[in-house]
Parts: structure tokens; C-alpha cells; sequence
């Protein structure tokens, strides 16, 4: 690694903790090796640095926001489709209970038809017990 590169290193570093006994350390070696002239060069490597940084954090922050609004709609689709079931069993409950209802009715018709049959039933051409022997006595000469 060359002088240059590590003093940048270094300075990043100082700036980074807030270290200026460090910073002023690494100012005086590069102005004594490389020229005040060229001081400039390292504060501006500095900056940049520090804004790559900032852009870092930034894109850090950003990709942040985005898992979290992403947990948040996968949590919102998650309580739609809890909210879905709850209606689907709510309408497959009271079908039930329409069908149910409508079975008992079917049901009570159906039973109320029997009832019918058995009350209802044709009276059967028999006469009166009196008149038994005559009618007996008269169908066997009809035949």
C-alpha cells in the first residue's frame, strides 16, 4: 500500500471517531512528505470518502425501509386472508344454518304429508258390520 493511500486510510479513520489529535498527526506527515500544495488531495479523498460513506448509509437505510414495508404487506396479506377465512366460515356457517332450517322444514313437510296419508286415507267400500253377511253372501254370487 503506498504512503498516499494509507494516510487517506488513516484520516478516514480519525474523521470516522472524531480522533483530531490523529488528524493533525496525518496532516503534518503528508505536508511533510508530499507538500502543503498537495494537502488538497487528501482532504478531497477524505470527502469523498466520507460521502461514499453517507451514500452507503443511505442505500443501508433505504434497503431497510424496503424489508420492513415488505414484512408490513406480507402482514397486511396475511391478516386480508385471515379476514377472508373468517368470512368464508361465517357464510359456510350460515349456510349451514339456511340448510339446516331448510332440512327441518323439508322435514316437518315431509312428516306433515304422512300424517296426511294416514288421516286421509280412502274408506274402503266395507259396509256396516250388519250388513256384513249380506254383502259377503252377495259378492260370492256375483262371481
Amino acid at each position: 500500500m503506498l504512503l498516499k493511500n494509507h494516510l487517506i486510510e488513516v484520516f478516514k479513520q480519525a474523521s470516522l471517531e472524531n480522533n483530531s489529535l490523529l488528524k493533525e498527526n496525518v496532516v503534518l506527515k503528508w505536508v511533510h512528505r508530499f507538500g502543503i500544495d498537495s494537502l488538497n488531495d487528501l482532504l478531497i479523498h477524505s470527502s469523498l470518502q466520507k460521502e461514499n460513506q453517507r451514500e452507503e448509509e443511505n442505500q443501508e437505510h433505504i434497503s431497510l425501509i424496503d424489508e420492513v414495508h415488505e414484512e408490513n404487506q406480507e402482514q397486511i396479506k396475511l391478516e386480508l386472508s385471515k379476514t377472508y377465512e373468517n368470512i368464508e366460515k361465517t357464510k359456510m356457517e350460515s349456510n349451514g344454518l339456511e340448510t339446516a332450517s331448510s332440512n327441518e322444514i323439508s322435514i316437518k313437510n315431509q312428516n306433515s304429508n304422512k300424517i296426511n296419508q294416514f288421516t286421509e286415507t280412502p274408506k274402503l267400500p266395507l259396509p256396516y258390520i250388519k250388513n256384513l253377511r249380506k254383502w259377503i253372501n252377495n259378492d260370492k254370487k256375483a262371481s
